[in-house]
């Protein structure tokens, strides 16, 4: 990921701010690259980037969209993204690919799989590995957010993996949370239906078309009766349940329709200002708590100790309470 941002040595860091302002893709893209590199003479300069277009940030509407993989997030995205730059949007869509665990690659694939979106002159795509971050969410989405909404994006889709664990993670840095449903999930989704579903702010069956008509409609009474179950949300919105087909393009204006009439209520409200500071101050005690571990698990002479008592743990001579708290002593 570094080299991209290095190939240009030439490009001082004004000239990279005033690029970003002026709405260029191959500036917002040299940005996004520098906020997701780990060398420590980058950070420094992805922090005095970011704190310079700050006052530039902000003004998106930020939408969360999630499913279980085959839901068909990518053609639902690119549906919608298309709809919304024919409305006179500028999209940018930051899609979260699964890394390996063994190999921490990722196939970062959807640029292809949104092959007209990505041609678009108004829409900018930006797929980046989920790496170790929690939910699948890239630890640099929230820094690329501001990235994109300083170079001029009105709508900033996250896709996330969709493995339907702790999606809060996307929950906590947008404004709208859409969750892609589909009908007839069988028992294997029934587990993680009901977290997810508590933190939706829309709920969508998608490839609801041809012989999946009938299921979709019974599906679509069904989470409505689940929805109602649920307490209020914090915005005080009554959660919507739609159908929709990204294959046949239905459904997908009525969506935007609602998403209008959410940003309209929860700014009525002040639950959308509210929203966005608390989830500032809680992004910042999150940087603290990284920042702490990574300096803690940096310096040699904890490794080494460490070392020492993963020796004594696994060989039954320590327990795991003993060797933490000598650690810290």
């Amino acid at each position: 990921m570094d080299s991209t941002f290095r190939r240009t040595p030439k490009i001082h860091l004004q000239d990279l701010i005033d690029g970003l302002l002026s709405g260029n893709r191959v500036f917002l893209s040299q940005s996004i690259t520098l906020v997701e590199s780990k060398r420590s003479d980058d950070k420094a300069l992805s922090a005095e980037l970011i704190d310079k277009i700050i006052h530039s940030s902000g003004k998106s509407l930020r939408i969360g969209i999630t499913g279980v993989p085959g839901v068909g997030k990518s053609t639902f995205i690119e549906v919608f993204g298309k709809m919304l730059t024919a409305k006179g949007k500028k999209v940018a869509v930051l899609s979260i690919d699964p890394s390996s665990n063994r190999t921490k690659g990722s196939i970062l694939g959807d640029k292809t799989r949104m092959d007209e979106l990505s041609r678009d002159p108004n829409a900018y795509i930006r797929p980046s590995a989920s790496g170790s971050s929690l939910g699948g969410v890239a630890s640099s989405t929230r820094e690329a957010i501001l990235l994109c909404e300083a170079a001029g994006y009105d709508v900033i889709l996250i896709e996330t993996v969709g493995v339907g664990q702790s999606e809060t993670v996307v929950k906590d840095m947008v404004d709208y949370f859409l969750l892609l449903m589909l009908a007839g999930g069988g028992d294997e989704l029934q587990g993680i239906k009901r977290g997810i579903m508590e933190m939706a702010d829309h709920i969508l069956i998608n490839k609801s078309e041809k012989d999946n008509i009938k299921a979709a409609k019974k599906a679509r009474e069904d989470y409505k009766n689940a929805v109602h179950l649920f307490p209020p949300n914090d915005a005080n919105w009554v959660v919507p349940v739609g159908l929709c087909s990204a294959l046949e393009k239905k459904g997908i204006d009525e969506a935007w329709k609602e998403i209008e009439k959410y940003e309209a209520h929860s700014k009525s409200n002040e639950w959308f200002y509210e929203n966005r500071k608390n989830q500032g101050i809680k992004w910042f005690h999150e940087r603290i708590s990284s920042r702490l571990q990574s300096s803690f698990y940096s310096k040699p002479e904890i490794k080494q100790e460490i070392k020492k008592r993963e020796e004594l743990i696994s060989s039954q001579k320590m327990s795991v309470r003993k060797a933490v708290d000598e650690l810290f002593n």
